[in-house]
Order: C-alpha cells, then structure tokens, then sequence
C-alpha cells in the first residue's frame, strides 16, 4: 500500500490476538483528514477489535504493528499519552448509547465532564457549551434533555447524546461503532445526515464501522471489507459496489433480501386463520395535580385496528419505535386486555383475567411468537432439547419420550440444526451457537407444537445481512410448505418487500395506510409511508 499525502491516520500490518487466537490479521489503511471511511464486515470479522485497539482499549488483547495518527504511533505511546488522546484528537461513539452512558449522571452533565477535562472549562461554562453541543445534533429543548437522565431519552436522543460527548474535544477523528443499529430507518437516515453535516462543518475524519450496506453507500467516500480477521478489500465506494473484486464483497452485497412467496390473490373461500376488530389498546396514565387523586389519565397505544389473515399469507407491520407494532403484537398473542375483537381460528381469547384457561391454551397453540433477539428470548440454563420441546410440555404432557425427541430432532431438522452438522447437539446450550443458529433453534421451538400463525417480532433485526438472508428464506420454506399464516412486525422495509403480502402502516397508534405490498411501497399515499420508504434508500 502506498502512502497517500495528507493521511491522518496510517495502519500498518495490524495484528491483535487473544491468547492463542489471532482475530486480526496484518490489517493495513489509511483515512486522510476529512475522508470518510467504512470498516465492513459481519460479526466476528475483527471490524470492532481494530478500532479498539486503535485506542489500546482491547484489554488484554496483544497487539502488533504500528498505527501513526499524526506523527506518533499509537500502539508505542504511554498510557499517559493515550489518555490524552482518547475522547481528545481521537473520540469514539460506542454501538449501544444505554449501556455506554452512565445512568446514574444527566446527560448534560456527562457531556460537561468531557469539556471540563479536554478544554478546561468551568463547570458554568462547560454546562452551557453542553446544552449548545446537544441542540447542535437536533435535540429539541436541549436545555431540559440535558438535565435528563440516559434513560429518559428514546434512543435516537441517546445517540445523538453520544454524538454530542464525542464531538465535546472537537476531534480530529471519529470512530463510530454501528451508530444506527439500534435505530428506527427514518432515524438511521436522520444520524447519518447529522453525521455528514457535522463532519463538513469540523472537516474530521470518519471510520464508520457497520455491517449496513445502504449506510456504507450513502455515507462514505471509500470502503473496507474485512472477513474473518483479514482486510480482504477496500477502494472507494463506487468501484467496491459497482465492481466487487474478492468473492466475500461480492456475496456481501448480494445479500439483500429476496423475495420468494407465494403470488397472487388469497382464495375466496379461504378461512381466516387470525382477525382483529376495532382493536383498542389504552394504558392508565396519571394525571397532574388534584385531579390525579381521584382520575387517571389515557394513553391509546392501539387505536381501532383491523388485520384479516388468511393460510399462506404474510402480514407486514411497519413503524418506528413507539408506533404501537409490539403492542398490537401482544394483544393478537392475548397477551394484553383490549378492547375490540380478536379471533385465532374462528375462536377470541377469554378475557384477560382468565388468560390461563384450558380455552386459552388451546388458542395459544395455533399462534405462537419468534422474538426479536434469540440471545434473550432463550433460557441459557436450558438444553437444545429442554428448549425446543418446552411447546410439548405444556400442549402434549402425555406424549412418550421417545416420541418427544423425535418430534424435537425433526423440527430442528427442518430448520437446518442436525445431528450430523452439530455432535451432540441435543445437549448443547445456546451460548454455543451463533446468533443465526439460536434464531432457527426459536423457530423450531415455536413450529414444534404445529401452529397455524406464527407472530415475527423483527426475526432479523440483530444478524448480519447474509445471516438475515438465510432466516428469510428459511420462513419462506416454511410457509410454503405448511400454509403458515405470519404477522411481521419490523421496521426494515427491504424486509417487508421480500416476506409481505399485505401491510399494515402504524404511526402513532394509529394505522395510517394499508393494502397489498406493492400498493403500499410502490405508491404511498401518506407523507409517513413515503418518509419511510425514502430512508429505507
């Protein structure tokens, strides 16, 4: 590699190992002052490990090679020195503001921290320039966010609170670890403009590190591909979309998902397996001063929603955070009281107070739930087999042992987990898959009981693209196969695109539009929808 004028940061054969594990392997780049650059790869592909070590915060990881940032090497300085450099010339905004931020601090006051210490402000000083650094990201009444607390914010304030801490000492460059992975599309968009906007305005420089393709090709100016610890490419943005060179890119990039449904109008006479009517879903809210002692307030979370769903069909729910997806979600699992209707093949759920009655057990049979990250929605303490059974336990207490491992071995089969491919894997605990595999293993758990619906709650949300593929296609297999109805509930267009049938627009509580998938995507109505799908490109 040759070295470009004007780099302010040159990597060099960048080498990090655990123990007796390498995980990166002789990495080389550079990033010129103002340039943007993006780190990609899927999980495990070492993006994160070197930028950490960049900032010598890989704990007991042992590092190699050289990384000068202006003049001086990074991985030969004190850790004096260092100290100065992290959160100074060099900042970094971490994956997950809720656990980066400390909880028991303001906002502001995390922020004014920052000032005092890297530009020596007072602590009346620091405050006000905190407020100003908060409204900069776009922030309304930073004035009151800064006195809140981390978990007072929704989480695009949190991250742009970040933004705001990291952009406190004025850096000269920026590492930003999957800044909008948690986010909403339309707040992905909005961080990513802020982003942009900010890194004009200071002419830092940007290591972006995400495994999001669409980020990569609105935002950076050039690209590195990382694959199992080796920078297999890298090249300006253009020539590594337009003309990948290394198989790994290009399978990356092919990775979007694909649509492979059934087409075409339901049958007439086809039964619906799932129906709501006016469904309402309110909470008691307090009320402020003395009215509040003897009346509680409303909050509609839900308000008069309609789905009919038939065999075959796929039913996307789309909206931000805060939109009511996981509540409409809960109350057709019968999970919530509400009001309206709700029918599972033909039958409503008993009230809510009766929730564990024989009716109701039998209703929850037919319409089972994938959770949205399979990480927290599996017992660790359980086995693959306590796991995928635990639907037989409960619906089928009298069927044989043997018969019940041999219903587990063929639901996990049916999703690709075998015997073959996994020794002992009915004695495995799910910290010893990937997060792919533990996603299959809780849809197994939920197709083992063989229900007619099944409620998809962001299923993809946490993999990597070429892992998201994988899971898609493996739910369109099963729908085909078995006439399974789905409900899917995202916030990921392209992934509505590929599954849906029809879809459901929430803004609010409300249903703001809905039809068929090419009706809604292709041609919005609604300036919400249209919002959406324009940040989803």
């Amino acid at each position: 590699m040759t070295d470009r004028p004007g780099n302010l940061l040159e990597v060099r054969d960048l080498h990090v190992r655990f123990g007796a594990k390498e995980v990166v392997c002789g990495v080389s780049f550079d990033i010129a002052a103002g340039e943007k650059l993006a780190l990609v790869g899927e999980s495990g592909s070492g993006k994160t490990i070197t930028a950490l070590s960049l900032l010598r915060l890989a704990g007991d990881a042992g590092v190699q090679g050289n990384a000068v940032f202006e003049g001086r090497d990074l991985l030969a300085l004190s850790e004096r020195e260092m100290r100065g450099l992290r959160g100074g010339d060099i900042a970094m905004i971490f994956q997950e503001p809720m656990t980066a931020l400390n909880p028991l601090m303001t906002v502001g006051r995390q922020i004014s921290e920052v000032l005092e210490l890297k530009q020596a402000l007072t602590q009346a000083q620091s405050w006000l320039a905190a407020i100003e650094l908060i409204a900069s990201t776009g922030i309304p009444e930073p004035a009151r966010r800064a006195a809140a607390f981390p978990h007072q914010l929704s989480g695009g304030q949190r991250q742009r609170a970040m933004i705001a801490m990291a952009l406190a000492s004025r850096p000269k460059l920026l590492l930003a670890d999957e800044p909008t992975t948690a986010l909403d599309v339309t707040l992905r968009g909005q961080i990513l403009e802020l982003l942009a906007d900010l890194q004009r305005q200071t002419g830092m420089a940007v290591l972006l590190i995400t495994h999001d393709l669409n980020l990569v090709r609105r935002f950076a100016d050039r690209v590195a591909v990382m694959e199992q610890g080796v920078l297999v490419e890298q090249g300006p943005v253009a020539n590594i979309f337009q003309a990948p060179q290394h198989p790994y890119t290009r399978r990356l990039i092919a990775s979007q998902p694909k649509r492979d449904v059934v087409e075409g109008a339901p049958e007439a006479n086809a039964r619906p397996l799932l129906r709501a009517h006016k469904l309402r879903v309110s909470y008691p809210t307090p009320l402020p001063g003395v009215r509040g002692w003897f009346k509680k307030g409303e909050f509609i979370a839900v308000h008069g929603a309609e789905l009919c769903l038939v065999p075959g069909r796929t039913l996307g729910v789309v909206g931000e955070s805060g939109s009511g997806k996981s509540t409409l979600a809960q109350a057709l699992l019968g999970l919530l009281p509400y009001q309206g209707s709700v029918e599972v093949v033909g039958r409503a759920w008993q009230a809510p107070s009766a929730r564990n009655t024989p009716a109701n057990q039998r209703l929850r049979q037919q319409i089972q739930v994938v959770f949205q990250d399979p990480f927290s929605s599996l017992s660790p303490r359980l086995t693959v087999e306590e796991i995928a059974g635990e639907g037989l336990h409960v619906h089928e207490p009298a069927l044989p042992l043997p018969e019940r491992r041999r219903r587990v071995a063929a639901a996990l089969a049916e999703v690709g987990l075998t015997e073959a491919q996994f020794p002992g894997l009915l004695a495995r605990y799910p910290h010893e898959f990937s997060g792919g595999q533990r996603q299959r293993l809780a849809i197994a758990r939920a197709l083992i009981v063989q229900p007619r619906v099944l409620v998809l709650d962001e299923p993809t949300s946490a993999l990597d693209v070429t892992i998201q593929q994988q899971v898609l296609a493996l739910l369109q297999r099963l729908q085909r196969e078995h006439g399974l109805a789905y409900v899917l509930i995202t916030h990921d267009v392209d992934v509505v695109r590929a599954m849906a049938h029809d879809v459901l627009v929430m803004k609010d509580g409300v249903v703001v539009e809905a039809g068929s998938v090419t009706a809604v995507l292709d041609a919005p109505r609604e300036a919400y929808t249209q919002a959406l799908v324009a940040a989803a490109h």
